[in-house]
């Protein structure tokens, strides 16, 4: 009955069901393409049972944000959820998690973008008088120069284009990758192993932030025609994405096995056409995208600024350009780009993608105070699993990290 709530104005301006399956596939396919043929050799090829969990448990978290938006139909968007169940605070709370994970995914996309140039040009490096700068952390700061322009925008709304095409361009990876094992000689003939299970905490760390789109799904919902097919659309989503994923997991594995890199494009052979097609695509993403994760950081941080200084423009360029150069120094100190999105995907999406939706579920249903049912005991599974693969997560990608700097 609650469903009943949606205005008939949002569901006759708002995006259609095929639409709305775009968004959400779109919203979870990313730059996790690049990274779960490497979470695969990790864990070996029993580790995509735990792929399939994974899939299924935020799955289920997206259907548990639907029930909390049918709770309050003036709930808009992720941020209303954490405040609708914990207050102001808890929506202070997650704003800070959810904008310390796009600054850490804004790392990521420096890295990635310094890794493929570097692939591409590895005699390429920068002098100035007696200071040498390696290749990959040239590239890296290049790309913050390419980049620059884009930060200094306040209306992004070019670049959100651009950037939805990012169903568009994992396709092409993904087809591109398949290219290289078919056509140039590369093939499919490497076994890997079974199980690796001192590799288990990285590859579920990795599964887990190729599902890390929970906070973009309340705005998909509240934008549709018909919200009632929202179940259909967030099944659609998920099939497409978890399809990609494993495609892209299965294939990389096969052309490479214990081998892959942490981003299967640094394998692939340069000079060869299908491969520099799937190393130039990936080459846009961190261009197109870079400006659209660290702008609600930027915004973030204007908001808690005096009045004042909240709508002044230089203050404005300032905080952007000190976001894009301690995200600079950060890739080029710390350029291990798998063990960073494991960190990213053990602490902020287990957060984001498996504990909030259970908690904001169970305070917002009043749950608490029920007694125990299939639908509780489940979630209560979801969140014993997420918080263990949370913490053994960023313990290992931690120790990866320290032992790899």
């Amino acid at each position: 009955m609650a469903s009943e709530l949606r205005t008939p104005l949002t569901q006759r301006t708002g995006s259609s069901f095929l639409k709305a399956c775009f968004n959400t596939t779109n919203a979870f396919l990313g730059i996790g393409l690049l990274t779960v043929p490497y979470a695969l050799s990790s864990g070996g090829w029993l580790s995509l049972l735990l792929f399939f969990l994974v899939a299924a448990m935020t799955f289920s978290t997206g259907l548990l944000l639907k029930t909390c938006l049918d709770a309050d139909p003036s709930i808009r968007n992720y941020l209303d959820i954490s405040e609708r169940a914990f207050g102001k605070k808890g929506r202070l709370i997650v704003s800070i998690i959810m904008n310390s994970e796009l600054y850490l995914v804004a790392i990521g996309l420096l890295i990635l973008e310094g890794d493929n140039l570097h692939k591409l040009f590895p005699k390429f490096l920068i002098r100035l008088g007696t200071l040498t700068i390696p290749g990959m952390q040239s590239f890296v700061i290049i790309a913050a120069l390419v980049i620059l322009p884009s930060m200094l925008l306040t209306d992004l709304g070019i670049l959100s284009y651009v950037s939805a095409t990012g169903v568009f361009s994992c396709l092409i990876i993904l087809v591109s990758v398949v290219c290289v094992g078919a056509i140039n000689g590369v093939g499919f003939s490497a076994k890997g192993k079974l199980l690796n299970v001192g590799g288990i905490p990285t590859a579920v760390s990795l599964y887990i932030v190729c599902f890390a789109g929970h906070p973009v799904v309340p705005s998909v919902y509240t934008s549709m025609q018909d919200p009632y097919q929202f179940s259909k659309v967030l099944l659609s989503g998920f099939t497409v994405t978890t399809i990609t994923y494993l495609s892209m997991a299965i294939v990389g594995y096969l052309m490479y096995g214990d081998t892959v890199e942490s981003q299967i494009t640094l394998n692939l052979p340069t000079g060869k056409v299908s491969a520099e097609v799937a190393i130039y695509t990936t080459l846009l993403i961190p261009i197109t995208r870079y400006a659209l994760m660290l702008t609600p950081v930027a915004n973030g941080i204007e908001s808690g600024l005096p009045e004042n200084y909240k709508n002044w423009r230089p203050i404005k360029i300032l905080i952007r350009m000190a976001l894009l150069l301690s995200t600079v120094v950060l890739a080029c100190v710390f350029p291990h780009f798998e063990s960073l999105m494991a960190i990213v995907g053990s602490i902020f999406v287990v957060l984001a993608s498996f504990l909030l939706p259970c908690l904001f579920y169970l305070k917002i249903s009043d749950s608490y105070n029920q007694s125990w049912s299939y639908k509780t005991i489940g979630i209560t599974g979801i969140i014993i699993v997420g918080t263990v693969a949370g913490i053994f997560g960023t313990w290992f990608s931690i120790a990866q990290l320290v032992d790899g700097s």
